[in-house]
């Protein structure tokens, strides 16, 4: 009778820990959907894939003013340059994810100089004068901008061969607007030509005279305030020239960055346009006209075909 009893006890027991356990409420975690983003570009048309998980609807911002509700949608752009892309994700309730990416789409030369406006803290992009690359030039002032004579410049030769290494430490930043900045750095000078130094100073503003042998200086220099730039994808660039029939010699269908004030790239001298041979995200390559003679001031004798490199 007891053991039936203390049976029964164990059983009612189990009972009530059974029926407490079902009674309690089973709580599952809400997860919200999650958003990701694969592009393709081809050109001007990019090819979005919404990488959803839960997601029933999608809602796109293209960055260029138009949008979509379509899971993968593929988009034209009007204009190369950088975009900034956004997908919102939402699920049955309501909840929301999102995800953000920018694509640079056929990207303009002038998108190249300029730098990824639409970058977090964008302040333009900037350039210094190359100290490691090994095709630099110093060609005549002629049409075909034929070799003056030293062939190829060996990297970082204004520092190696002349002692001034300071003219690799300057920065010039163009900023998407049109605005343009130039760092003189600590010695408050710029890489130029003498004759120039002479004829604008006296020769008071020079600094560094070790490229002399070969009319290059370093002279004094105050950036002008609120300068801009313009960049002309294609005409044709009219230079004073001792070469040219007239003193002019043509440069038919070439790229040309220019100055307000000024104002200059690289290297300081009567002619600041320069011409822009080649341009990638990562580097860039000007002809810089200097006239070192100066008999033939302010005629161009000769150029200097410079690589600048993106400071990073």
């Amino acid at each position: 009778m007891r053991k039936q009893l203390r049976l029964l006890c164990l059983v009612f027991a189990v009972g009530l820990v059974v029926l407490f356990q079902s009674c309690k409420k089973e709580t599952v975690p809400a997860v919200p959907p999650q958003v990701g983003i694969f592009y393709s570009i081809v050109d001007k048309q990019v090819a979005f894939t919404g990488l959803t998980l839960r997601a029933t609807t999608w809602s796109w911002d293209f960055g260029d003013g138009t949008k979509s509700t379509d899971k993968s949608p593929v988009h034209i752009y009007k204009d190369g340059g950088y975009y900034k892309v956004k997908l919102i994700g939402a699920d049955a309730k309501g909840d929301t994810a999102s995800a953000v990416v920018t694509a640079a789409v056929s990207l303009t030369p002038y998108s190249l100089l300029t730098g990824d406006n639409t970058a977090a803290g964008y302040a333009g992009k900037k350039w210094k004068l190359s100290s490691s690359y090994s095709g630099d030039e110093f060609v005549n002032a002629d049409a075909s901008l034929s070799d003056a004579g030293p062939g190829s410049l060996s990297p970082g030769i204004f520092g190696q061969a002349f002692g001034m290494s300071e003219v690799y430490d300057d920065t010039f930043t163009f900023h998407f607007d049109g605005k343009y900045d130039h760092d003189v750095k600590a010695d408050g000078a710029s890489f130029g030509g003498i004759v120039f130094a002479y004829a604008t100073t006296g020769g008071a503003g020079i600094v560094n005279t070790g490229g002399k042998d070969y009319g290059l200086i370093t002279c004094k220099y105050t950036p002008q305030a609120n300068a801009t730039f313009t960049y002309i994808e294609k005409e044709n660039f009219d230079v004073p020239s001792v070469y040219g029939a007239g003193g002019v010699v043509t440069y038919p269908g070439v790229s040309t960055l220019d100055f307000s004030g000024t104002e200059f790239i690289g290297f300081m001298d009567f002619e600041r346009k320069v011409i822009v041979q080649e341009i990638t995200d990562n580097t860039m390559r000007l002809v810089c006209f200097a006239s070192l003679s100066p008999d033939a001031a302010p005629k161009n004798t000769h150029a200097l075909i410079l690589t600048f490199d993106a400071v990073k």
